[in-house]
C-alpha cells in the first residue's frame, strides 16, 4: 500500500492535495534543485488519489477540476533528469492499477493524455526506465474493456487508424529480456480479448498483422536454436548443457502457449494467420523434411527436434486446420516439401510418386527375409492377404522417395530407441488431438476401434445403409466415401494455398491397409530386442487404444511373431529364476505387472514429448568394468518388463482382460528347508546382533580391516524366495549358538575356491535391495555416478580344504532351494497357453467391462 498508517491523518486531507498540486503548478523547470520535491509530490498525489477513490470522491473530482493529468504531462515535458520520467511512470502506473472506479479510468483515459505519455520520446537506453515503461503500458491494457479501449484509439472516420497503446507495445515483442516479452504478450491478449470488431480489423490488417508472422519467424529462431543445443548435449553431456536444453524447451512451450492464448481471443483472421505462418515458415519448410532418416548437410532442424515441436505444436495449439493439414500432408513424399535443387540432389522430383523407406543401420545385418517381413502388410477377413509390395506401392529400401507416414512407420520397425519414441509419440498426439477428425485418422490408421463401430452404429441408426452394411461387413473400418472426402479436401488445400503439387497413391488405398500397416509396425516393434522396455510400453498404449477389446483385428502372422518373441522372453525369464536377482525377481515382476498395466491402459502416454530431447542414459557393462551384480539387475529389470508387456499383449489380443496381478502361486507353507530349521531362524530377525544355531557352521577366518582378522563361522540359509550367507561369533556361554556379526545375500554370491590357495573361498556381496534406476531423474542430473556401484568381495579361509569344499557345498544347495521356489511360484506364469484358456474362458465377464474402463477412453 502506498499510504503509510504512521504519517498523521491529516496527511491524507484534501487541503494536503490542495497543497502539492499549487506547488507542481508552480513549477517551471525540473532541474537538480527541486527534483526531490517534484518526485515526492508526485508520489504523494498517487497515494492520496488511491486514498480517495476509496474513502472520498471529492479527492478525485478536484483532481478532474484541476486538470493534474495535464500537469503531469507538462511536468514531463519541462524536467531534466531522468528520474522525473520515472517516478512519473510510476505514479500513473499506480493510480491505474489501484483506482476501482470506471469513472476515474475513464476520465484518466480521455483527453489524450496517456496517448502522450505512450508516445513520449523516453530514453530506453536507460534499463530501469524500460522496464517502469513496460509496466505502464501492461497497468493501462489491464483496465482495457469495449467502453475504455474506444478512448485509446483514434477514429476520424469511424475506422481505426492508430492505436499507440498496441503500436508501441509490439515494437517490444522481440526484446531481448524475456521480461519484456512476457509483459508485451499479456499486454496483447489483453487487447485481442477485449472482443472489439474494429480493433480485431485494426490488429489482423497489414501492416499490424506482421507482428503475427514476426511471432512464428523468431518461434522459428527458437527451434533452430533449440536443435544446436540438442546436438551439443549429444556430444557433451552434462548437468549444464541439460538444464539450457530445460530452459529452451520451457520458453518454446511458452511461445506455443501464447499462440494458443492468442487463437482462443476468437479473432478469425488472427488464427488463419497463425495456421500459415507456422505452416509455411516452420512445419512445411523445416519440420517436416528433417524426417529423412539419413543426415543431410545444411538440414537446420534434426529429426528428433522435428517430432518433438510436431508433438508440441499439435499438442497446445489448437486449431482445427493447422491439426488436419499437417495429418493429410503425411500422405506427401518428403520431397514434396524439399526445395527444388535438393530434391534434384536427391535424384527425384517432387510428384513422381511414393516409395516405402525402410534404411537403417541395421538393415545391412538384416536377411532378405526379415527385411521382406518387415515390408508386408496383413489384412485379416479378407478374401487374401495383402502385400504391398506388390499391389499398392513400390518399396525403395535404399532411397529417399518415401510418404512421410511411410516414413514415421519405419522409425518404428527399423529405427533406433529414440526414433521409436519419437515416431510413436506422434502417432500418439495425432490421436488424442480433439481437433482432427475421426476420419483423417482413419484414413492414418490410427482411429481406436470402438471409434469406428461408434460412428457406423451411428450412421446405422440413423438410417444410412453404408454404416450397416460396413458395420456387418469384413471391412467394417473401410468408410471410404467419407474418408476420401475429408482428405481430399484437405489435400486440395494443401495443393492450392501451399503449392503443395504431387500424385498422392496412398490415398486411393483402402484406409483398413494403413490400419494394418501400424498394427503390423507395431507387431515388429514388439519383437525387437535393441529397443528399450520403456520405450515398448509406449507401444503397447498405442496398440491398447487401438483394440481395446477384439481379437478379430491381429492374424496368424501376428500372433505367431508375438508367441515367437514371448518365447525367447520366457527363455529368458528361466535364466533369470537361477541368476544375481532370482530373490527379487518375483517382487520386481509383481510391481511391473501393475505399472505395466497401469501404463497401457492409462488415457495418455506416461512421458511428455520432451523426452525426446533427453535420451535415457543408463549404466551398462562398458560404464561398470566387468559382470557387476547392479548390470545384471539392471538387465534382469529390463527382461521383466517386456516379459510382462508381452504378456499382457497376448491377453487383451486374445479379448481376455488384464488382471491385476500375475498368476503366480502363493508361497508354501511347510516347515522350514532344513538348514534354516537347524538355525533357528527367524525371518524377520536375521539381522545383526541376532541369536542362531550355529551346530551345521563352518569355521572360518576374514579380514575386513587391513591387519584385524576376525574368526566367525559360516552358514548359508535360505527360506522360501530369500536367502542369506551369514557370518556369526560363537558364544562363549552358550553352546552351539552365535550372535550374527555380519550377512550378505545369498544369490549372486558367486562362490569360488581360490585356484592356488584350496582353503579360500572367495564371494561376491551385492546390495541385499535391488537398486532400482529412474532414468529421467538421471536425464537431469548428467551421467550416472558409478562409483557406488561396485560389488563388495569377501575372501573366507577355513581351516582346511574339506571345510572350504562343504561351505561351497552349502552355498549351492542353498541356491538351488531358493530357486527351485522360484521357479514353482512362476510355473503358472510362465505357462501362457493355460494363462490364455483361463481368461478366455471369462471373457464373457470381462469383455463388457473392458469396453466401458474409463482408462480406456480418450
Amino acid at each position: 500500500m502506498w499510504f503509510s498508517f504512521w504519517r498523521s491523518r491529516d496527511r491524507f486531507s484534501l487541503d494536503e492535495l490542495r497543497y502539492l498540486t499549487d506547488q507542481l503548478m508552480k513549477v517551471q523547470v525540473v532541474n537538480e534543485v527541486n527534483k526531490d520535491f517534484v518526485i515526492e509530490a508526485l508520489r504523494s498525489i498517487a497515494e492520496l488519489i488511491t486514498y480517495g477513490d476509496q474513502h472520498d470522491s471529492a479527492f478525485f473530482e478536484y483532481f478532474m477540476e484541476k486538470q493534474v493529468m495535464g500537469e503531469f504531462v507538462r511536468v514531463l515535458k519541462i524536467s531534466r533528469t531522468i528520474t522525473i520520467s520515472l517516478q512519473l511512470l510510476q505514479t500513473i502506473s499506480i493510480m491505474i492499477q489501484n483506482l476501482k472506479s470506471e469513472h476515474a479510468i475513464y476520465y484518466m483515459f480521455s483527453n489524450e493524455h496517456i496517448n502522450y505519455l505512450i508516445t513520449y520520446s523516453f530514453d530506453f537506453r536507460n534499463e530501469e526506465l524500460l522496464s517502469y515503461y513496460i509496466s505502464f503500458l501492461r497497468a493501462i491494457s489491464g483496465k482495457l474493456n469495449r467502453n475504455t479501449i474506444s478512448l485509446l484509439v483514434k477514429t476520424p472516420n469511424d475506422q481505426i487508424v492508430a492505436f499507440p497503446l498496441y503500436d508501441e507495445a509490439i515494437r517490444f515483442a522481440f526484446h531481448e529480456e524475456s521480461m519484456v516479452r512476457t509483459a508485451i504478450r499479456a499486454l496483447t491478449l489483453n487487447v485481442y480479448h477485449v472482443g472489439d470488431e474494429c480493433v480485431n480489423d485494426y490488429v489482423s490488417c497489414d501492416p499490424h498483422a506482421d507482428y503475427f508472422l514476426n511471432l512464428v519467424k523468431f518461434f522459428r529462431e527458437q527451434c533452430i536454436s533449440l536443435n544446436t543445443l540438442v546436438l551439443d548435449a549429444s556430444k557433451n553431456s552434462g548437468p549444464v548443457s541439460t538444464s539450457t536444453i530445460f530452459s529452451a524447451v520451457d520458453e518454446i512451450e511458452d511461445n506455443l502457449y501464447y499462440f494458443s492464448d492468442v487463437i482462443s481471443a476468437g479473432i478469425p483472421d488472427v488464427g488463419r494467420i497463425l495456421t500459415d505462418s507456422i505452416l509455411k515458415l516452420l512445419i512445411f519448410p523445416l519440420l517436416l523434411p528433417s524426417l529423412r532418416r539419413e543426415d543431410v548437410d545444411g538440414m537446420k532442424i534434426g529429426p528428433m527436434t522435428s517430432l518433438y515441436l510436431l508433438c508440441s505444436i499439435l499438442r497446445i495449439v489448437k486449431i482445427k486446420d493447422l491439426a488436419n493439414l499437417v495429418a493429410a500432408a503425411l500422405f506427401f513424399p518428403i520431397e514434396a516439401f524439399m526445395p527444388r535443387s535438393e530434391a534434384k540432389l536427391n535424384g527425384h522430383m517432387p510428384g513422381t510418386g511414393f516409395s516405402h523407406e525402410n534404411h537403417s543401420p541395421d538393415n545391412d545385418k538384416l536377411s532378405p527375409e526379415v527385411v521382406s517381413r518387415s515390408l508386408r502388410v496383413t489384412v485379416p477377413n479378407s478374401s487374401s492377404d495383402i502385400n504391398l509390395q506388390d499391389d499398392v506401392i513400390r518399396h525403395n529400401i535404399n532411397g529417399l522417395k518415401t510418404a512421410l507416414r511411410e516414413a514415421l512407420l519405419s522409425y518404428v520397425t527399423s529405427g533406433d530407441d529414440v526414433q521409436v519414441l519419437g515416431s510413436l509419440s506422434v502417432l500418439a498426439t495425432f490421436l488424442q488431438t480433439k481437433e482432427l477428425d475421426e476420419t483423417m485418422l482413419d484414413a492414418l490408421g490410427i482411429l481406436p476401434q470402438r471409434k469406428q463401430h461408434k460412428k457406423l452404429l451411428l450412421q446405422a441408426l440413423v438410417g444410412e445403409g453404408s454404416g450397416e452394411e460396413q458395420l456387418f461387413s469384413s471391412e467394417s473400418s473401410s468408410m471410404k466415401d467419407g474418408i476420401s472426402n475429408e482428405l481430399d479436401c484437405y489435400l486440395q488445400k494443401l495443393k492450392d494455398q501451399y503449392g503443395l503439387s504431387c500424385s498422392c497413391p496412398e490415398v486411393g488405398v483402402s484406409p483398413r491397409v494403413h490400419r494394418f500397416q501400424v498394427l503390423d509396425a507395431l507387431v515388429s516393434l514388439f519383437c525387437r530386442s535393441n529397443i528399450s522396455a520403456e520405450t515398448l510400453w509406449d507401444g503397447g498404449w498405442l496398440l491398447r487404444q487401438l483394440l481395446p477389446y477384439s481379437e478379430a483385428e491381429f492374424n496368424s502372422h501376428h500372433l505367431k511373431l508375438l508367441k515367437e518373441s514371448y518365447k525367447n522372453c520366457t527363455s529368458g525369464l528361466h535364466t533369470e529364476a537361477r541368476g544375481t536377482w532370482s530373490d527379487v525377481l518375483i517382487t520386481v515382476l509383481c510391481d511391473e505387472w501393475k505399472n505395466c498395466k497401469r501404463a497401457i491402459e492409462a488415457s495418455s502416454p506416461r512421458k511428455e514429448p520432451k523426452c525426446l530431447l533427453f535420451p535415457s542414459q543408463k549404466c551398462s557393462s562398458e560404464a561398470i568394468p566387468g559382470e557387476s551384480s547392479f548390470v545384471a539387475g539392471e538387465r534382469m529389470c529390463e527382461l521383466v518388463k517386456v516379459f510382462v508387456l508381452l504378456h499382457q499383449v497376448q491377453i487383451f489380443s486374445t479379448g481376455g482382460a488384464l488382471p491385476d496381478q500375475p498368476p503366480i502361486h502363493p508361497p508354501l507353507h511347510v516347515p522350514e528347508k532344513p538348514q534354516a530349521k537347524t538355525a533357528g531362524l527367524d525371518v524377520f530377525g536375521l539381522k545383526p546382533g541376532a541369536e542362531l544355531k550355529i551346530v551345521d557352521a563352518v569355521p572360518c577366518r576374514i579380514s575386513f580391516e587391513r591387519g584385524k582378522e576376525r574368526h566367525l563361522c559360516f552358514v548359508a540359509i535360505s527360506v522360501g524366495t530369500s536367502g542369506w550367507i551369514v557370518l556369526a561369533e560363537e558364544l562363549p556361554l552358550k553352546k552351539h549358538y552365535g550372535v550374527v556379526r555380519v550377512t550378505a545375500p545369498l544369490v549372486g554370491c558367486n562362490p569360488r575356491i581360490d585356484d592356488k590357495h584350496s582353503r579360500w573361498l572367495h564371494l561376491r556381496v551385492r546390495p541385499s535391495t535391488f537398486p532400482f534406476v529412474d532414468t529421467s531423474k538421471h536425464a537431469a542430473q548428467g551421467k550416472l555416478k558409478t562409483n557406488a556401484l561396485v560389488d563388495g568381495r569377501w575372501t573366507l579361509a577355513f581351516r582346511d580344504e574339506d571345510s572350504c569344499k562343504s561351505a561351497m557345498s552349502m552355498i549351492v544347495e542353498e541356491i538351488n532351494l531358493l530357486c527351485n521356489e522360484v521357479e514353482r511360484r512362476l510355473k503358472p506364469l510362465l505357462d501362457l497357453g493355460m494363462t490364455l484358456d483361463l481368461s478366455n474362458r471369462n471373457k464373457s465377464l470381462h469383455v463388457s467391462s473392458s469396453r466401458t474402463s474409463p482408462s480406456n477412453s480418450l
